[in-house]
């Protein structure tokens, strides 16, 4: 591992908090200089921007451009895509016109799956201290500017944890599903591999649920944040309100039905409704 740095100038659609308080990842903390640090696959990464020029400095294993570019999804038009999104209607003119710098990490994808399954039920505060307790417990550690970081335990490491273990480090109900599905994956019942080279959206999420702990929201949060799947529309109440709101109008919020939802994200956004879902999420949750 070694430090490095690499610098973009005037990149469009970019804004920290944006990107990393939009849902979507558990590792990204803010300083108090405005940047934010976070844990990734290979190392330890802050981001920095300031008067347009984006700084990504870190100690990392692998060239730190290959990995921002990949991890950011740089080589993705985000223009081109809320152009498009923004001409469906006012309401997601005006979303993306609030998360204007909103972009999909790719996450590692066993990183992602645990993560989620942590998430059920749960609050942001409270699966970044489960995530830092249980990295802390059986990975490796990083010292980047003098502060201790623990990278996301491998599928080994986390394998080595009984439920008592994993209870001890506060998962609740979810101790069981997170051993069952290191199992699960370890012993090659699921092949993250495989799932990584298959097509079919509908395939990777039947794959999915065969994992403890991984439902449809789930399966849909894995996809779009590790796969790049942009055709799934991962629904939370956030999603169902903002859904409710703009285009359903039902007295009773909590008897809106998914298939109604996902039908309309279809419908309006096609292959894309992922980026859209994350945009009307974004707004919904930071203007409740």
């Amino acid at each position: 591992m070694e430090k490095q740095k690499y610098e973009i100038k005037d990149m469009e659609s970019f804004e920290l908090k944006h990107i990393f308080d939009c849902g979507q990842c558990f590792r990204w903390n803010e300083e108090e200089d405005g940047s934010y640090t976070g844990v990734i696959k290979q190392g330890i990464l802050n981001v920095k921007k300031e008067n347009g020029l984006i700084t990504f400095e870190g100690m990392l294993d692998g060239n730190i451009k290959e990995i921002v570019v990949d991890y950011f999804d740089l080589n993705n038009n985000y223009e081109e895509i809320k152009n498009k999104l923004s001409k469906i209607d006012d309401n997601m003119k005006k979303s993306i016109e609030y998360g204007y710098g909103i972009r999909i990490l790719n996450q590692d994808l066993f990183e992602c799956i645990i993560s989620f399954i942590i998430s059920a039920n749960n609050n942001i505060p409270r699966i970044k201290g489960i995530i830092e307790r249980l990295s802390k417990k059986c990975s490796r550690r990083v010292i980047y500017n003098e502060k201790e970081y623990y990278l996301f335990p491998s599928v080994s490491e986390l394998s080595k944890l009984s439920v008592e273990d994993l209870r001890s480090l506060g998962l609740g109900f979810r101790d069981i599903r997170v051993f069952n599905t290191c199992r699960k994956i370890k012993e090659k019942v699921i092949d993250l591999d495989k799932i990584k080279e298959m097509k079919s959206s509908e395939k990777i999420r039947e794959e999915l649920l065969k994992l403890d702990g991984v439902g449809p929201k789930v399966a849909d949060c894995i996809m779009l944040f590790s796969l790049k799947r942009y055709d799934v529309f991962p629904i939370d109440v956030w999603v169902r309100r903002v859904m409710n709101d703009l285009y359903i109008h039902n007295e009773n919020e909590e008897k809106v039905n998914k298939k109604e939802i996902l039908k309309i994200a279809n419908e309006l956004y096609g292959n894309i409704c992922g980026l859209a879902q994350q945009y009307l999420f974004y707004y919904r949750r930071e203007n409740d």
